[in-house]
């Protein structure tokens, strides 16, 4: 068994595996997450082919995050996952490292030094398109601004991430929220294997958050919609139940290390892969 970096072409295999785990991934994630840190995907080859996958992105100096914890079928019960997953944990040379894992496992993340603060709760529903003027596509003159909100809205900076992420493509949307011709808040919206997901959404309070959300459908129009809002945050939970929306899965937010301070304007998490 050899434990080693991804290649560029195994990416759509691993989102492939996350497909058939339910998790919806976006139809153009691949390339984006791969550029956040070429270096932070592992998988667990045997005999050319690859059986397990993680990653562990380095986003900042002091933060990193775990995702895309697979493990074929076939393969499970024989101790490679914990192998590789211990060999991507020592890519984050001592930073946080955060992740979004399933509630029942959250015992054995234990014992890897993870401790819980919080869960992420993904509501599916409707989102009403509806134009706010306030309300307008981002610009690549934008994108300081963004990551700037971005960095305050989670705790650390993630400037590769968000380059790519807030690119403008034909699965792939930004919309930003002005006032007095100054960014305040935006949104991304992406195609996925099932409907839309939307995230991050970063607004000073829940009204912008939903006006935001509404820009972002009305962009790339879809009946089902996806957003996955921190639990803290129970204003957005209730008002997208108030709009229809269900809570259809919960993952438990967990760091090794010290947690980031969140700002108050992190309405609504970009990815439970990379945060």
């Amino acid at each position: 068994m050899k434990l080693r970096v991804a290649k560029p072409e195994e990416m759509d295999i691993i989102l492939g595996w996350a497909a058939k785990e339910g998790w919806n991934p976006g139809l153009a994630d691949a390339h984006v997450f791969l550029a956040s840190d070429p270096k932070g995907f592992f998988v667990a080859e045997n005999k050319s082919d690859i059986v397990a996958a993680i990653s562990v992105v380095n986003h900042s100096e002091d933060m990193a995050f775990l995702g895309l914890y697979l493990c074929r079928p076939d393969f499970r019960g024989q101790g490679i996952g914990y192998a590789l997953w211990q060999h991507a944990l020592a890519h984050a040379e001592g930073r946080t490292v955060g992740l979004d894992g399933v509630a029942e496992q959250q015992a054995n993340y234990a014992k890897s030094g993870f401790i819980r603060a919080g869960s992420s709760i993904r509501f599916e529903g409707q989102m009403p398109q509806e134009a706010d003027p306030r309300v307008r596509a981002a610009r690549s003159e934008d994108l300081l601004r963004l990551i700037e909100l971005d960095t305050t809205a989670n705790g650390y900076p993630r400037s590769d991430f968000l380059t790519g992420w807030l690119s403008t493509t034909e699965t792939r949307r930004t919309v930003v929220l002005e006032a007095s011709r100054y960014c305040t808040g935006f949104a991304t919206v992406r195609r996925c294997q099932s409907g839309v997901k939307i995230g991050p959404i970063i607004a000073d309070n829940t009204s912008d958050a939903l006006a935001l959300a509404g820009a972002a459908v009305a962009e790339l129009p879809s009946g089902a919609v996806i957003i996955d809002v921190p639990s803290e945050n129970a204003d957005l939970c209730s008002a997208l139940q108030d709009l229809g929306f269900v809570e259809t899965f919960a993952t438990a937010r967990m760091y090794r290390g010290a947690a980031p301070v969140s700002g108050s304007n992190r309405q609504a998490i970009a990815t439970m892969e990379l945060g």
